[in-house]
C-alpha cells in the first residue's frame, strides 16, 4: 500500500539534495543506498567520464515473476538552476519553494514515485514482471545520460518515464525532433571612426540575416523555431568582424525539421554573402521525436491500467524534450507520464502530494497491468 508519509519524506529528502546537471555525485549516492536498503543490486554505469559529469546513471534489474513484457521505469537525477540550497516548504497539500531556488519536483517527484511504488508492491508481495529502473544524469538541456544507457542490457518492452506535468493521467504521446545551430557571422574589423567605409559590420549581418528569417517563432501547429543567443563584438570604435548566434529548430515532423532548418541555414548563408560577408555553420541533431499511435501495444497497456485505477487518460502533444525521445530512438516503445509537477523551472514550482500519491497509484497499475497482459 503506497504510504503517503514515506512518499513525503522521500521526496523532502531528495529535493534538499543539490543536484545540478553533470554534479549529480550526491544523487546518485543517495539513490545507491536507498536501493540496497530495498534489498536491490543497482549498479552505476560510466556515463559520468563519457560527459564531463561526476555521477553515471543508477540502473537496477528487479526480477519479477516472469520476464515479458518488461518494463522501464525512468526519471532524471538533475535540476536545473537556480538549484542549490534548496529549502522545501510544506503548506498542507502543497510542497514548494521559498521563492529563492526552483523546487527539484523536476524529477525527484518521478524518482520518488518510482521508489513508493516498487517498495509498496513488494510489502504487499503483489506479483509483477521484470523491471529495470534508470535514474539519468545531464537530461536538462541534452538528455547526455538517455543517451548513453547501454540500452542492451535493459531489454524492455516498454517504457514509462515519469517525467510530465499536468493531472495524473497526463501522457506525453508525441514530441519533436531537435535540431540545434549555431552560426558565425564574419565581416571585416575597422576603425569605426576613422575608416568605417573598410569595415562590414558582423552585427549588422547578423541583423539582418535574423530579421528576414523565414521561419521564426511558431512555424506551424507542429513547428517552432528560436534564436536564443546572440554575441559579438569588443568595444564599441571597432566594426565588429564576429558576431556569432545559437538557434534552435523543433517540429514532429521529421521531414518539415530537416526542411525549416535547411531554409534557415541557407538563408543565413545567402543573405551573408551577399553582402560581402561569410559565415561558419554548425548543426547538431540533438535528439529524434516520437509519435505514438492510438493503435499501439504500449496505449492499450496504459488504457489497461486507467480502468484499473479509474484515473482517465489525457494524451498530448509536448514541445519539450524529454528522457522519452531517447528511448523511442533506440527502438523501445515509450510515453511521458505525468507527476504532478508545475511551474517547473521557476522560483515558483511547486507539487501537490497527492499528485505524487496518485502518480503512485497510476504506475501500480501500469505494472499489474503489464503483469496480467
Amino acid at each position: 500500500m503506497v504510504d503517503r508519509q514515506r512518499l513525503t519524506d522521500e521526496f523532502i529528502s531528495l529535493v534538499k539534495i543539490d543536484s545540478l546537471s553533470k554534479q549529480e555525485r550526491k544523487m546518485a549516492d543517495a539513490l545507491l543506498r536507498k536501493l540496497k536498503d530495498m534489498g536491490l543490486e543497482p549498479y552505476e554505469d560510466n556515463t559520468g567520464s563519457k560527459i564531463g559529469g561526476n555521477a553515471g546513471n543508477v540502473i537496477c534489474h528487479i526480477k519479477g515473476e516472469k520476464a515479458e513484457p518488461a518494463l522501464l521505469l525512468m526519471a532524471h537525477m538533475d535540476t536545473v538552476v537556480p538549484g542549490l540550497s534548496k529549502n522545501p516548504i510544506i503548506d498542507g497539500d502543497i510542497i514548494k519553494t521559498d521563492g529563492k531556488t526552483v523546487l527539484g519536483g523536476d524529477d525527484a517527484a518521478g524518482v520518488v514515485v518510482i521508489l513508493e511504488t516498487i517498495k509498496s508492491l513488494m510489502e504487499d508481495k503483489t506479483p509483477f514482471g521484470d523491471i529495470y529502473i534508470a535514474f539519468t544524469v545531464a537530461e536538462e538541456g541534452g538528455l547526455f545520460g538517455a543517451a548513453s544507457l547501454d540500452l542492451s542490457k535493459i531489454p524492455a518492452d516498454y517504457a514509462i518515464i515519469l517525467d510530465e506535468g499536468g493531472e495524473i493521467g497526463t501522457v506525453a504521446v508525441k514530441a519533436p525532433y531537435y535540431n540545434r545551430f549555431a552560426v558565425k557571422f564574419i565581416g571585416r574589423a575597422a576603425h569605426a571612426g576613422l575608416e568605417p567605409e573598410k569595415g562590414l559590420s558582423a552585427i549588422m549581418l547578423a541583423s539582418k540575416a535574423i530579421a528576414d528569417m523565414p521561419h521564426f517563432g511558431r512555424i506551424d501547429e507542429e513547428s517552432t523555431s528560436n534564436i536564443g543567443t546572440i554575441q559579438g563584438g569588443q568595444v564599441r570604435n571597432i566594426v565588429c568582424e564576429t558576431c556569432s548566434i545559437e538557434g534552435e529548430v523543433r517540429s514532429i515532423s521529421e521531414e518539415k525539421i530537416d526542411r525549416y532548418t535547411k531554409e534557415i541555414l541557407d538563408h543565413f548563408k545567402e543573405t551573408t554573402e551577399k553582402l560581402g560577408g561569410t559565415v561558419e555553420i554548425e548543426l547538431e541533431k540533438m535528439y529524434p521525436g516520437f509519435n505514438i499511435k492510438e493503435t499501439d501495444d504500449i496505449i492499450n497497456l496504459l488504457k489497461k491500467a486507467s480502468t484499473m485505477s479509474n484515473i482517465p487518460l489525457k494524451f498530448h502533444a509536448t514541445g519539450g524534450g524529454s528522457d522519452t525521445n531517447i528511448i523511442n530512438g533506440a527502438g523501445i516503445p515509450a510515453v511521458n507520464t505525468s507527476v504532478g509537477m508545475a511551474n517547473v523551472h521557476s522560483t515558483t514550482e511547486y507539487i501537490r502530494i497527492s499528485d505524487m500519491e496518485k502518480a503512485c497509484h497510476f504506475l501500480t497499475a501500469i505494472i499489474k497491468a503489464a503483469y496480467l497482459g
